[in-house]
């Protein structure tokens, strides 16, 4: 770590940090233009198309990665160098820049796409892209390296009537990562497919209506400004396909669905949106209220919608099936285009700080957070599709939202929807910027310092590795912002299922923590009362880098902090502890043949039932410092030096106090350590002595004890067995005594069972009385009469058949007459019978039964 250090420190001098080449030269700029102050005030908020200075105001952002090559855009000047070689050799530090003739404008934000081939430049009204240098361009001997470059939209952002341009940013499902997405303030977003066509756009959304001609109705102009936007995130939902945006008033808008016009989706993602939508929809066939079918006429347009991305799939796709990227297009199934949705209701309605006036909003992002790569793990699941958005205003507020109500895919009808969307509001953080500026004295007729508020700009910065940790940079420094907390306090909430007023789900939620906000650096200089504005914040996702943060400020001075990577994700429980209850205590493992007794423990343990956690003092998990550091603007030639001024003192003043509480929380962090170690030694000393006495009880139970238990259980066996023979023996006795000699009744008994026994089996082997061997020539006679029978029954039934041939021919009639005659016939028959029988008995004579007919 500590050469780490020494390799982020050595950035400080390096020369891709130098100032523009304004500030060079007979005709070099002051670097007082740089700073943020009040007699520089009007140069940050006024915005001119004619005059692009180099003032730092709106977003800015002139600073990336590209994997260990880092890239700054400085002025017109685009830089590129690799850390990779400055890491290896901190002594030869150089940099090459990128030849592109066609920009002349002042750079305000760069984006790298997904791929990492493609730079996307913006200044305040015109956008660029640069193809960057392959790998291995350190090894090339000129300093300027030629690269395409090539205008974009022209036509609507190169005008003397353009919009500003309020954010650029690449769309991560972008097809070969070259669908580029540029906000400008009238709330026109317009895409850009750069592999097809720079000049026009292949999608336009408009978060602004047109203003009616004929409408007298006074509208603010923050409330109709584009202030940023974002996309959303999620799983199975409409979160992927949804764009955010805030005016400078605060309002936030939606539109969903979208998605570029050439996209690359992952397959996974098609099959889970369209078993969401189907569940929505056999859940609403259930009902029959007039909501419910108006939902359905909903769901029917998002079930086409999505039929429409499920036929894009290429055969052989299905679910559940290894995901892989495919090439989908918007559907055109539905001609309506996508509604926008909003303003957002922010309930409860967010607090406005202490002392301050208010401010325009300036930036928002969308966090989302997962399973940590365990998704079979219940526990984990609690905050897995949480979604949350945070706004930042120029005041140093920011906003944290919780998405409870996922916004759903609505489309332009007739019948447009009144329900407005809703965002829960979870707290408002104060980043401490009025309060700062306000305890600064100023001379009478100076305007306030809080008036520098104006010219702030707020941006955030999502930390790539834990999304649970966010950065704000400002004009006055950084703010790092960890939301973990919060995300452990809804788990908790979420996962408590008890109704009991000490433990309901408002109670813990009112209990809840709020979001870590830790100053990191700070850029503001007290005795001259002005500031450089950060202008990038940058943190390598790469791993021949060290997982850092680098913040460059308007004065072009780079400072750096190691960070500290987390094993565990801190909203994550853990999986390998036993579950708690009520108490605080682990869940005992019942054992089969143990069973406690009752009564006080046999062992009770000198330590607490809750895990021991250091003191917050000494905790360091991030590895930012507990007070920011300072990156004050330079000196100019003309300056006294440092003076001790009022608000100098008081801030030394303050910053010592700071530092002896600090100092004390340390100092009591460590006795408790102490404490806790000494208490954890007593704990193995009586652990120990109880582990002798069970170990001396292991051995009496092995050796003697054990010798003298099966001497014992010997003794057992044996009068055991003595007390069976004894038992069998008396039951015999009683036996005889009851019943000494058979009864005439068993003896009739026996005697019919030996009757029965030679009915049966005969009295030798030859009797051929017997049943057995009766039986035995049955069988043999069934055996022989069997083939003739059959034989019998075969002719019967052709016989039947050939009757049966030659009766289809008689008709009606004449199978009526012969049945009249069959009939007469039977008559005479029975007549003879009885007849025959009369005389039989007559003459005393048994004759057998009359044969059937």
């Amino acid at each position: 770590m500590h050469l780490d250090q020494n390799w982020s420190a050595s950035l400080v001098d390096h020369p891709i940090f130098s100032l523009p080449k304004a500030f060079s030269g007979p005709l070099a700029l002051p670097t007082s233009s740089l700073e943020l102050s009040t007699n520089t005030l009007p140069s940050f908020t006024n915005v001119d198309l004619a005059v692009d200075e180099l003032t730092p105001s709106g977003r800015r952002q002139v600073m990336v990665l590209k994997d260990a090559d880092l890239i700054v855009a400085a002025g017109s000047e685009v830089r590129i160098t690799s850390l990779g070689d400055a890491k290896v050799n901190p002594t030869r530090q150089t940099y090459k820049t990128l030849h592109t003739p066609n920009i002349q404008f002042e750079i305000h934000q760069i984006s790298l796409n997904p791929s990492g081939k493609l730079l996307a430049v913006a200044g305040a009204f015109q956008i660029a892209v640069i193809v960057l240098p392959r790998a291995g361009f350190s090894r090339l001997v000129p300093e300027t390296l030629d690269c395409k470059s090539v205008h974009v939209g022209q036509f609507y952002h190169a005008t003397s009537t353009a919009a500003p341009i309020a954010k650029i940013e690449w769309h991560p499902w972008g097809e070969a990562g070259s669908t580029l997405m540029v906000m400008t303030t009238d709330g026109k977003l317009r895409e850009y497919d750069i592999s097809v066509d720079t000049d026009e756009p292949q999608q336009i959304l408009s978060f602004m209506p047109e203003r009616k001609t004929n409408s007298i109705l006074a509208v603010d102009s923050s409330e109709r400004e584009i202030a940023s936007f974002t996309l959303g995130k999620g799983r199975a939902d409409w979160g992927p396909l949804t764009i955010y945006a805030v005016t400078k008033s605060g309002d936030v808008y939606s539109i969903c669905p979208y998605l570029p016009q050439n996209a690359s989706i992952p397959s996974s993602y098609v099959h889970s949106l369209e078993c969401f939508i189907s569940a929505k929809q056999e859940f609403l066939a259930q009902g029959t209220s007039a909501e419910t079918r108006n939902l359905s006429t909903l769901y029917d347009y998002q079930h086409k919608y999505v039929t429409a991305l499920v036929k894009q799939l290429p055969p052989g796709t299905v679910f559940p099936s290894v995901s892989r990227p495919v090439l989908i297009h918007p559907p055109t199934t539905i001609k309506s285009p996508a509604a926008r949705q909003g303003p957002f209701l922010l309930q409860p309605s967010p607090r406005t700080l202490d002392d301050s006036e208010g401010g325009d909003a300036t930036d928002m992002a969308y966090l989302s957070f997962d399973a940590d790569g365990n998704e079979e793990d219940s526990d984990s699941q609690e905050t897995q599709h949480l979604g949350v958005i945070v706004i930042a205003f120029q005041d140093g507020k920011v906003d944290v939202c919780l998405d409870v109500e996922k916004v759903e895919a609505q489309w332009e009808t007739k019948v447009p929807n009144r329900d407005l969307p809703m965002l829960a509001v979870y707290e408002t953080i104060d980043l401490g910027l009025v309060s700062t500026l306000n305890k600064i004295s100023v001379t009478p007729g100076q305007a306030p310092l809080s008036d520098l508020l104006q010219g702030n700009h707020p941006v955030f910065l999502l930390d790539p590795i834990h999304t649970e940790t966010f950065y704000v940079y400002h004009a006055f420094g950084v703010h790092s912002l960890n939301i973990g907390p919060v995300l452990q306090s809804l788990a908790a909430a979420l996962h408590n299922d008890d109704d009991s007023e000490a433990t309901s789900l408002d109670a813990t939620l009112q209990k809840s923590a709020g979001t870590t906000v830790q100053p990191i650096l700070s850029t503001f200089s007290i005795e001259r009362k002005c500031s450089n504005p950060v202008i990038a914040v940058t943190i390598p996702n790469d791993v021949y880098l060290t997982y850092s943060i680098f913040i460059l400020t308007s004065a072009m001075r780079i400072t750096s902090f190691p960070l500290n990577l987390r094993a565990e994700s801190p909203h994550a429980p853990s999986s390998h502890l036993l579950p708690l209850d009520k108490d605080g205590e682990q869940f005992k493992q019942k054992s089969f043949w143990l069973t406690p007794l009752e009564g006080p423990p046999a062992y009770v343990s000198l330590l607490q039932k809750t895990p021991y956690t250091p003191a917050p003092a000494l905790d360091r998990s991030s590895g930012l410092p507990k007070l920011p550091q300072l990156a004050l603007p330079r000196a100019s030639s003309g300056d006294r030096g440092f003076v001790l001024t009022p608000d100098t003192l008081r801030y030394l003043g303050e910053v010592g106090r700071e530092l002896a509480n600090q100092s004390t929380a340390i100092k009591l962090g460590v006795r408790q350590a102490d404490e806790r170690v000494k208490l954890q030694q007593q704990e193995v000393y009586r652990m120990a002595q109880r582990a002798n006495q069970m170990n001396a009880l292991i051995k009496q139970l092995k050796g003697p004890r054990r010798a003298a238990s099966e001497a014992r259980f010997g003794a057992i066996q044996a009068k055991q067995k003595d007390l069976l023979g004894r038992l069998d023996r008396v039951l015999q006795e009683m036996m005889e005594r009851a019943s000494p000699g058979i009864s005439e009744n068993e003896t009739k008994w026996f005697e019919e069972l030996g009757r029965m026994k030679v009915d049966v089996m005969g009295l030798g082997r030859y009797d051929d009385e017997s049943l057995v061997a009766r039986t035995r020539l049955l069988e043999r006679e069934y055996a022989r009469l069997t083939p003739t029978l059959k034989e019998v029954f075969e002719k019967e039934k052709r016989r039947k058949e050939k009757n049966a041939l030659m009766n289809q021919g008689l008709g009606f009639s004449q199978a009526f007459e012969l049945g009249q005659r069959s009939n007469s016939e039977r008559a005479r028959i029975a007549e003879v019978e009885k007849q025959v029988l009369d005389l039989a008995a007559k003459l005393e004579i048994t004759i057998g039964n009359p044969p059937l007919h």
